[in-house]
């Protein structure tokens, strides 16, 4: 869900560093040629006390990686495992990024500030710890949409370009490098809890999900659930709970991410790395969005399953903890909410208020079926019918009787709806690329973040 930032002083909490032993492993930032300021998020930069920063500042703690007042002495590159594509790795962690500082927020929240492209690691493997410019340019389009959609979703908190030359296969090389830094509610990923299955480190197991608890509190299991009172079974819950929300949240974004492995999905419900991400151009259940994806796994229409896929995963690796047939209870659960969190969304972004499970699930059945009857994108399709205007056959039998929000904003009253289609993203890093011209992308965060005000606040998790 999109949380509004609050101003907050400064409140260092590396709480992480108990398990760093056994989690993670201290590494060193790479030395970078360059440090240009590319990307500040002014948004979020007040919500964990790091506005007051002057520019020499930012790139001290965010190119160069100077400790924190009060926070991790070191950098850490996590420690997990993880299914790629249903294919079990177990060589693979933090390979071009670390856990650089914690830190409150305004709402009390204990956010990570990780890193992507700060150099090699011990789970590099054959690559070079880089990022590419545009790479970065990407993810903050992608975060931004994102958050103005209601999806929860990390951050782009900085990009700084490093003048590094890189040398890629799926794009023109050399190209230009950055180093980027991300603002999310947690770096434990369902990998990280594979990872200690996999070594029988049953203690540690034990260890991570009383720090999950902990540090990212949620609801307890309803009152029938077997084990309801016994960590790893709680836990469990409330993942399944978040993740069933986000594969919601994807589809009435319609957003594809691309590459949902256990090791892209963190255990707090948030949406991060965004590689090969698109938006639909049109209604296509089957559209996917890597090119490598080669049998359409994490094809627009299959993200609901992978994602419930991922949360059996975790459920396996919590079975030392936990006996079998509590932890399923919990992962049968994620139809239904999912299915809830579906209806809850899909409302809200048309503007109207909910009217009880049956009607919601029959709005978003006539929404669908219109949608794929008339090849129209998810983005138009929400923009022209919010408030329940221009509805009619079907679907506007089906938004009778539903309430409207308000809609006077004026992003309501535009021509058309605020899009992230692959053509406008390229053309924003050709601007860019070309030109070092930076105003396309800024005039872009300026009209998104407007569209996400229009939209207001998205439904919280009941």
């Amino acid at each position: 869900m999109r949380i509004e930032p609050q101003p907050a002083p400064y409140a260092p909490d590396p709480k992480i560093a108990m398990l760093a032993a056994w989690l993670a492993d201290p590494v060193a930032p790479a030395d970078f040629p360059l440090a240009l300021i590319r990307f500040r998020n002014r948004r979020w930069d007040a919500a964990v006390g790091l506005d007051k920063l002057d520019d020499a500042a930012w790139r001290a703690h965010f190119a160069r990686f100077a400790p924190m007042d009060g926070n991790l002495p070191q950098p850490l590159a996590l420690r997990y495992h993880g299914h790629q594509f249903r294919v079990y790795n177990p060589q693979i962690g933090d390979g071009r990024g670390f856990l650089f500082a914690q830190l409150r927020d305004g709402a009390g929240r204990l956010l990570d500030l990780g890193t992507k492209g700060s150099g090699q690691t011990p789970y590099s493997r054959f690559g070079d710890g880089r990022l590419t410019l545009k790479g970065a340019v990407r993810e903050i389009l992608a975060t931004e949409m994102l958050e103005a959609l209601g999806v929860n979703t990390s951050k782009t908190f900085s990009v700084i370009e490093t003048g590094e030359a890189l040398e890629r296969n799926d794009e023109p090389s050399p190209t230009r490098s950055a180093v980027m830094v991300r603002l999310s509610h947690g770096h434990i990923r369902i990998g990280s809890f594979q990872r200690l299955y996999a070594l029988d480190e049953h203690d540690h197991l034990a260890d991570l999900v009383d720090y999950c608890l902990a540090t990212y509190p949620g609801t307890m299991p309803p009152d029938d659930a077997p084990g309801r009172t016994e960590p790893a079974v709680i836990l469990l819950h409330q993942v399944v709970e978040r993740l069933a929300d986000l594969a919601a949240a994807y589809m009435v974004a319609g957003f594809v991410h691309g590459v949902l492995n256990t090791d892209n999905m963190n255990i707090t419900g948030e949406s991060f790395d965004y590689g090969p991400w698109r938006w639909l151009p049109e209604w296509d259940r089957f559209f996917t969005a890597a090119y490598f994806d080669h049998e359409g796994l994490y094809a627009f229409g299959r993200q609901p399953e992978a994602i419930s896929w991922n949360c059996q995963q975790l459920a396996q690796a919590l079975t030392p903890l936990a006996e079998p047939a509590k932890l399923v209870a919990a992962l049968e659960r994620f139809g239904e909410l999912y299915r809830q969190a579906l209806g809850r969304r899909f409302v809200w972004r048309l503007g109207l208020v909910p009217r009880g499970f049956a009607q919601d699930m029959a709005l978003v059945e006539a929404g669908n079926t219109l949608m794929k009857e008339t090849n129209l994108a998810p983005d138009a399709f929400y923009f022209n019918h919010f408030g329940g205007r221009g509805a009619n056959g079907a679907f506007g039998d089906a938004i009778k009787g539903y309430e409207t929000r308000q809609c006077e904003h004026p992003y309501w009253s535009s021509d058309g709806p605020e899009t992230m289609l692959i053509q406008e993203v390229e053309d924003i890093w050709a601007a860019i690329d070309q030109h070092d011209d930076w105003s396309l992308l800024a005039t872009k965060i300026a009209a998104v973040r407007g569209m996400g005000q229009a939209l207001g606040k998205p439904p919280d998790l009941p």
